[in-house]
């Protein structure tokens, strides 16, 4: 039906609702197999709750628009900068959220509120978070069950709505990371209402200022990036050709080579300030991206300082900590997100 541009579209949208659950499976199964194993940490850095909720909205607009939901995300806080790991924080929301959106019916209404409540000890905050849907709810006898792994209730089953039965431990288990609690009340057929409650930790002013300052420098660093030259190795020519036109729709200079000593050769024989960033795949042939950066980072002069950023399936933090530690300045994690590359380009432009 290559000529049928609608149909076309409409299997292209199928195939990528099936990747997108098929990924979200693999990645979950990967979370729970981190915390489990006791691997799983907190990466501490100062993170904003009005931004947070922002994303949120943004995120779950077309959801929201398409089954005609009434969504609200209120915030009230008096402090709203507070010393979090954000990635974390932000995927309990987007997995509490996530339900209620997939289990509330056409018309419903899903009400998001950050609360601050009053902390135990100074220089922290605490937050009472609240998830209320109008959705299909749970029974009485099925509550107890909700943070066990791979258990879903046949009412959603039945209703062949798609899901893992693993987003709510995953929730509970990053919940308790946190030092936190979780309470979920639920009637089957009226709602339900998951309420969380954590404290951080505020950041000092320095701390503040440092991270107000490194927003500013993005903001103009990402106006900036078509003037750079990124050098990318990758051996798979698929991941390599969406990278690089990726990389090319944003007006950047991308050259690709299949592995790193090719990479380390590039470098060698290019001008000392001709590349500006370099994109290193770990598992290559010849040489790895961990050997391939320890050789650039021998180099002599200026090209022994580009920045390197991983960008590799091997994405648990011991992965992360292992890049940084052969000389990598960033470590990004395949299926590549496009905002996450743009936004990691630009702190080295």
């Amino acid at each position: 039906h290559m000529d049928e541009k609608e149909r076309v579209a409409e299997y292209i949208g199928k195939i990528r609702a099936s990747s997108e659950m098929l990924l979200s499976l693999i990645n979950n199964v990967l979370e729970m197999a981190r915390i489990e194993s006791g691997k799983a940490a907190l990466k501490t850095e100062v993170g904003n709750l009005k931004r947070l909720t922002d994303t949120i909205q943004a995120a779950f607009e077309p959801a929201v628009a398409q089954k005609g939901l009434q969504f609200s995300c209120t915030l009230h806080v008096e402090h709203e900068y507070v010393l979090c790991d954000k990635i974390k924080l932000r995927e309990i929301l987007m997995n509490i959220v996530s339900n209620a959106i997939k289990y509330t019916p056409e018309g419903g209404s899903i009400t998001v509120d950050i609360t601050e409540t009053e902390a135990e000890k100074p220089d922290y905050a605490s937050y009472r978070i609240m998830v209320q849907d109008t959705g299909i709810g749970m029974s009485e006898e099925y509550l107890p069950h909700i943070f066990e792994e791979f258990t879903r209730e046949h009412s959603s089953t039945e209703s062949h709505i798609t899901g893992t039965g693993l987003g709510l431990p995953i929730v509970k288990s990053l919940v308790n990371l946190m030092g936190g609690t979780i309470d979920v009340e639920s009637e089957l057929g009226a709602g339900t209402i998951t309420t969380i409650c954590l404290t951080f930790e505020l950041p000092t002013e320095e701390q503040l200022a440092a991270h107000q300052h490194k927003d500013e420098i993005l903001e103009q660093s990402l106006q900036t990036l078509s003037e750079k030259r990124v050098l990318l190795a990758e051996d798979n020519d698929l991941n390599a050709e969406i990278v690089l036109t990726v990389l090319e729709e944003n007006g950047i200079h991308a050259e690709h080579v299949k592995d790193g000593a090719l990479c380390l050769k590039a470098v060698q024989n290019a001008p000392e300030d001709y590349y500006n960033v370099i994109l290193m795949d770990i598992q290559m042939p010849n040489m790895n991206g961990y050997q391939a950066a320890e050789a650039i980072r021998a180099l002599p002069g200026k090209r022994g300082e580009i920045p390197i950023v991983a960008m590799t399936a091997n994405a648990f933090e011991e992965d992360r900590r292992k890049a940084l530690e052969s000389g990598m300045n960033a470590h990004i994690a395949k299926p590549v997100d496009v905002s996450v590359l743009l936004e990691t380009l630009s702190r080295f432009s």
